[in-house]
């Protein structure tokens, strides 16, 4: 069964702000799609019609072929809805919290204990399974709220701002989570606004600019613009501020001015990765000292940046 995702045209107000102005898009099953957007764009607004829990003012959704407003029973059974916070029952243990939402779908009680304990070692916090919730960090919360989403084992799920107060442990084995939970066929849709962290999760994105989805070509030709790289040098305090700057622009046959300056790192703009492999070979044919050399921001970002701003390198000369 293909569980995706698919909305043609959703709309959403709330009187005179229009939260979600035009939206369509797809998110396939196996693959991690990513909603990217600044905050007040619409990303949970979009994800709480998703998730069932508010109608659209105009347009289509579906979940794995259900409709969410005519049949939102039928939606839940397949979605996990993760918030950016954990809302309910804060009197309640993470267990309890866990073998409640089981109950909650059906599963009986000595099935709901076994699947809270099996969640609670699946996200790390089986030693606090007696805890009330209230007291668990922001970050354990982010993590039994992921719990909980998965507690019916859904094949769709929407997660918003799951990463929000994760120490960078709890991010890598989240990323690690998601990775499996998509390779078993889910499909995942996750929103933030730290795109480093979507970086190295989504294998597709969705760029949301007030309230509407921005259209394929515009990503795409926003991705290819100029960008800027981060270039490191060996450092060596006999050298001159100066010295890198104009060493590296003089291998690169550039004017000193159209090198940028982030800290102890150089910023080059070059018009596409040909032009970065092209300037790093000279570099190192010019013996530069060169101890780092990437892409400024990644791909996300970059292309984010160039919608918000339009076109023109990140890290202008300083």
């Amino acid at each position: 069964m293909d569980v995706g995702i698919d909305a043609t045209g959703v709309r959403r107000s709330f009187g005179a702000v229009h939260a979600v102005a035009d939206v369509t898009f797809a998110a396939a099953p196996g693959r991690v799609t990513g909603l990217v957007g600044p905050n007040g764009s619409g990303k949970t607004t979009l994800m709480l019609m998703l998730a069932s829990l508010l109608r659209p003012d105009a347009g289509e959704m579906r979940i794995g072929g259900v409709d969410p407003v005519a049949d939102p029973a039928g939606a839940r059974r397949l979605l996990g809805w993760m918030p950016d916070s954990l809302g309910a029952w804060p009197s309640l243990t993470a267990r309890e919290v866990l073998v409640a939402t089981a109950q909650l779908y059906d599963l009986s009680r000595d099935a709901a204990r076994a699947r809270a304990d099996e969640l609670l070692d699946l996200v790390d916090l089986a030693p606090l399974a007696r805890s009330a919730a209230r007291v668990l960090s922001r970050g354990q919360k982010q993590r039994l709220a992921l719990a909980r989403a998965l507690v019916h084992d859904p094949r769709v799920l929407l997660l918003d701002e799951p990463a929000s107060g994760l120490d960078p442990q709890a991010r890598i084995a989240l990323r690690v989570l998601l990775r499996r939970l998509a390779a078993e066929g889910r499909t995942i849709l996750i929103s933030s606004h730290v795109l480093s962290e979507l970086e190295e999760v989504v294998d597709d994105a969705v760029f949301m600019m007030d309230g509407r989805t921005v259209g394929s070509d515009r990503v795409a030709a926003a991705a290819t613009r100029t960008r800027s790289w981060r270039v490191r040098l060996l450092a060596d305090p006999s050298r001159g501020s100066g010295t890198d700057r104009a060493e590296v622009a003089a291998a690169l046959g550039r004017l000193p001015d159209e090198i940028g300056a982030d800290r102890r790192d150089l910023l080059v703009p070059f018009a596409d990765e040909a032009g970065a492999v092209a300037g790093l070979r000279a570099l190192i044919g010019a013996g530069v000292p060169i101890v780092e050399f990437a892409p400024a921001v990644g791909d996300l970002e970059h292309a984010f940046l160039d919608l918000r701003v339009g076109p023109g390198p990140e890290g202008s000369p300083a």
